[in-house]
């Protein structure tokens, strides 16, 4: 984006300059004090605004690694991407370094003297103006860091991410596979031979390419077998994925295979909704140690988790079996509701020993989710835990008063879990 912007503003200046050197701006003549600048002047002008624009983009960049480095100590590191990509940071960045470059340009066809006197008036004029309006981007990119850097702006940013990811992995519509259908599945793959597909490269498995991975099953009629799921660190020469076939595959299918995945250095959310629930966690984690011990941000963090799973819990989980005109063709590896709970619970409870404003707020968000779904896996997995909920507290709430209060609404959370269901365990 700054790359893109300071081209621009060349364009720009070049534009401008081939109508000042045309002639065809007499009419600025009509305003002289605006436009009638002599060389010297529109000289020490640009150069004012240059010099100054160089020192707004150094201010700028020291603003903006404090940010960062403010952001890393207390909170997480992994939220550090989420300023990276901000297009505001990149359009201010930009907006001052290209009024820079239009100012050289501008600056190196004033000439006077010896050299022929031409002054582009209108560029000049128009030098003016972009420094007026760098001077508020700066104002609201002050305002603009100063708000990012807020607990409450970082973690709702990054629930905003995971439920996007979450309503384009587990769109709210009827899904065909059933966990009886994927376990008849199960039971026949063992008779079948599998050829490992390896890596290419080490790094975490950041999306897969899935209409292309059931085009190759397709075109080969085969099952492909994910052995990695998205989000997963992967080593070179590792299993990406299995065939199921007679003989070896050929190079370019292994190459077709390898190319639906891809692989990076660090996770992204895009379609890793459980990196977006870990980096919140963390916030909580970090909220909740000794050396911060920032309650309201912990739970804060709490909430935007139940935000996420209320997203999640009424919506069917696609099978991880996928069928193509009833012939398994792939079997997946992915999240589902039991797995991103988990995540978002266990260490956050594990760390909120006699911690009763979090323990409290953790038992609100299961009788929440309780009440947006019916299935009895999750309502398993729900009632599970508050049930280590309620060991917990039990070992660590010191206080008798509170120690009441919280039986009294775990009492009340497996009164309502168990009410009119009888929730099995999922293998």
């Amino acid at each position: 984006m700054p790359s893109l912007i300071v081209a621009l503003s060349i364009g720009f200046a070049v534009v401008l300059i081939e109508i000042d050197s045309t002639g065809s701006n007499q009419w600025l003549n009509r305003w002289p004090y605006l436009f009638g600048a002599k060389a010297e002047g529109a000289s020490g002008m640009i150069s004012t605004i240059a010099g100054s624009m160089m020192s707004v983009v150094g201010v700028t960049f020291s603003i903006t690694l404090v940010a960062l480095t403010l952001a890393s100590n207390q909170y997480t590191s992994r939220i550090l991407r989420n300023f990276m990509k901000s297009r505001f940071t990149q359009v201010a960045i930009g907006t001052f370094a290209g009024i820079f470059t239009y100012c050289l340009i501008v600056l190196r066809t004033i000439r006077s003297g010896d050299e022929g006197s031409f002054v582009p008036s209108l560029a000049v004029f128009f030098g003016f103006i972009l420094a007026l309006g760098g001077v508020l981007v700066f104002i609201f990119f002050i305002h603009h860091i100063a708000s990012s850097i807020q607990a409450s702006s970082i973690i709702a940013s990054v629930a905003h991410e995971t439920m996007t990811a979450i309503d384009r992995i587990f769109p709210d519509e009827p899904e065909h596979g059933h966990d009886k259908e994927d376990n008849q599945a199960t039971q026949a793959l063992p008779e079948l031979n599998w050829y490992a597909i390896p890596s290419t490269k080490t790094g975490y498995i950041q999306s897969i390419d899935n209409a292309k991975l059931m085009r190759v099953a397709r075109d080969k009629k085969t099952i492909v077998r994910m052995e990695c799921g998205i989000g997963e660190f992967v080593f070179q020469d590792n299993a990406l994925a299995s065939l199921a076939m007679n003989q070896p595959p050929n190079q370019a299918t292994i190459a077709s295979l390898q190319a639906t995945f891809s692989i990076s250095l660090h996770r992204v959310v895009e379609q890793d909704p459980d990196f977006g629930i870990r980096q919140i966690v963390d916030i909580a984690l970090k909220a909740l140690s000794t050396g911060v011990n920032d309650v309201t941000t912990a739970i804060m963090c709490m909430d935007y988790l139940t935000a996420i799973l209320a997203r999640l819990a009424p919506r069917p989980i696609p099978s991880l079996h996928r069928y193509e005109k009833g012939e398994l063709r792939v079997i997946a590896k992915g999240p589902n509701f039991e797995s991103l709970l988990a995540e978002s619970f266990d260490q956050i409870r594990a760390n909120a020993k006699n911690n009763v404003a979090i323990i409290t707020r953790m038992i609100h968000a299961l009788q929440t989710l309780d009440g947006l779904t019916t299935d009895p896996y999750r309502r398993g997995a729900l009632r599970e835990q508050v049930q280590w909920i309620a060991e917990l507290a039990g070992s660590t709430v010191e206080s008798a008063h509170d120690h009441a209060r919280i039986n009294t609404m775990l009492a009340c959370a497996l009164e309502t879990l168990e009410a009119g269901h009888s929730a099995p365990r999922r293998a």
